[in-house]
């Protein structure tokens, strides 16, 4: 373990010791004052009381959280007079140290108590041990880093042979921040880190670590030639420094139908590995290579990573939803029906098979686009939080939507290619299969020829919208469609569906 690593802990301990030591006097507030601010309860369970003197009456409350409900802690009350009075806390025994917060509201004013029992303890775990532990708790681990996320806060991931875990956040050599490359930590290095763990929008990860070892990897990628490889293949070669006995090669499951290894050559500390990837008859693809040597006892890895132009996938957004995380990008075409962010442009997407967000769309400010709009994007298939969304979306195309009453589209021209939102009370309905039916709007009405669950729908996939939204006469719908003649007639040709008011 080296020293210099410590000193930091030394540190902050030592602030927080003399933290304590101040806090022992009266913390003065006008409207509520306690005799003292930090509260210690024994390790093998007590009480301890507090006197609080207020202008007014007072409340007392625990700060928890959905992982943390303190449950332990008891407060002899949870309110109480102006004046002066007792508060008592009291706790069970402690296998690990503990802490809580308690809140002393008086006349708009708040007062903090730090409750501390026992001392917290450093626990040795696996990732596994880690991922189910509980928030808070101070952990040491070793493992490997397998991945960088962000070199200057420190983001990244170290791994054993229980699992994975998501660092956020690594201080260096001196306990400060946004300093990570200073120690040197590269994707191959096995690693000893000590801190909290916590948890991220369900996901448990580690926070502001302190790097205890690091014992640097015996393999280490120095280069790549073609790391993004085009559409109809090439070679991909990564130069490599290896100190241990020999290099070995890992490529993934998903990976081998389209990546080979052509050659492993090795002279002395330096190898090169070259590789062939086929033609790209799909989207975007990439994968990650790991690299073995060993010292004959442990096991050194190091990666490299890949990608190859694909062709655009055009898809349904069922088809898109469908999908597995990745790369691939795909051309999805649909109504926006909920722009969410009018900033970045996040929004709802939906054609006849579905609908999904659109986590952004690259420069959507300058765009001028709105709700109902026909656009067509590009983007990947990403999820947050196990939502399917595309992600890193840019606009290919846009059929802007004016929105207009029925006696506006009735003098407008014949037009196949101007589109047209519009809302009425439904006064028949003459295909149920199809959606033709007659819409009205104050004295003027006009035929629907065809009202479809969405843009894109052809054949069969045009039938079957009246039952399944259960739409009758006298409901409210508004239609995207052009505007047309049939016969002298005018009618809105190949409606869409937006949405629809039920009349009970």
């Amino acid at each position: 373990m080296k020293l210099k690593y410590l000193f930091p802990l030394f540190i902050a301990t030592v602030v927080l010791m003399t933290s304590c030591a101040d806090e022992d006097a009266v913390t003065l507030l006008d409207e509520i004052q306690v005799s003292s601010s930090y509260v210690s309860i024994p390790e093998g369970g007590g009480s301890t009381t507090i006197t609080v003197t207020a202008k007014e009456s007072w409340t007392a409350e625990k700060v928890t959280t959905e992982k943390d409900p303190v449950e332990w802690l008891t407060i002899s009350s949870t309110s109480g007079s102006a004046g002066e009075s007792e508060l008592t806390f009291t706790a069970p025994s402690a296998i690990d140290g503990r802490t809580a917060e308690v809140l002393l509201s008086s006349a708009g004013k708040t007062q903090r108590i730090n409750i501390i029992q026992g001392l917290a303890k450093i626990s040795e775990a696996t990732v596994a041990e880690v991922n189910t532990g509980p928030d808070g708790k101070t952990f040491r681990v070793t493992g490997v880093c397998t991945s960088i996320a962000n070199t200057e806060y420190g983001n990244w991931y170290i791994t054993d042979e229980t699992g994975s875990l998501y660092i956020y956040g690594t201080l260096d050599a001196k306990g400060g921040t946004r300093n990570f490359l200073s120690l040197g930590l590269e994707v191959g290095d096995e690693v000893t880190i000590e801190g909290p763990k916590s948890t991220y929008a369900g996901s448990p990860q580690m926070v502001n670590v302190t790097v205890l070892d690091i014992n640097k990897s015996l393999v280490k990628v120095d280069s790549v030639e073609n790391e993004v490889l085009p559409i109809e293949g090439g070679e991909f070669t990564a130069y490599l420094t290896c100190k241990g006995q020999g290099v070995s090669v890992e490529i993934p499951e998903d990976a081998k139908s389209w990546l080979s290894i052509s050659s492993i050559q090795q002279a002395g500390t330096n190898a090169v590995v070259k590789f062939k990837a086929a033609a790209n008859a799909g989207g975007d693809r990439g994968t990650t290579i790991t690299f073995h040597t060993t010292d004959g006892d442990k096991d050194y890895t190091t990666q490299a990573t890949l990608t190859q132009k694909g062709a655009i996938v055009k898809a349904t957004v069922a088809e898109f939803l469908a999908a597995v995380v990745g790369d691939t990008q795909y051309r999805l075409t649909g109504v926006i029906t909920n722009i969410t962010n009018t900033t970045y442009g996040n929004l709802y997407l939906r054609d006849f098979s579905g609908e999904t967000y659109v986590y952004g769309i690259q420069d959507f400010k300058d765009k001028g686009l709105k709700v109902g709009d026909i656009i067509t994007i590009v983007g990947k298939r990403a999820e947050y939080n196990g939502t399917p969304q595309v992600g890193g979306a840019v606009l290919e195309s846009v059929i802007p939507v004016t929105a207009a009453t029925i006696a506006e589209v009735l003098t407008k021209p014949d037009s196949s290619t101007d589109y047209y939102m519009v809302t009425g009370e439904i006064t028949s309905i003459t295909n149920p299969d199809y959606g033709n039916l007659y819409l009205k709007d104050g004295d003027s009405e006009i035929y629907v020829y065809g009202c479809y669950p969405g843009y894109g729908a052809t054949g069969d996939f045009r039938k079957g919208l009246i039952a399944a939204k259960d739409i009758k006469v006298g409901d409210r719908l508004t239609v995207i469609a052009t505007k047309g003649s049939y016969q002298g007639v005018v009618q809105l040709a190949n409606g869409i569906y937006f949405s629809h008011e039920s009349a009970e």
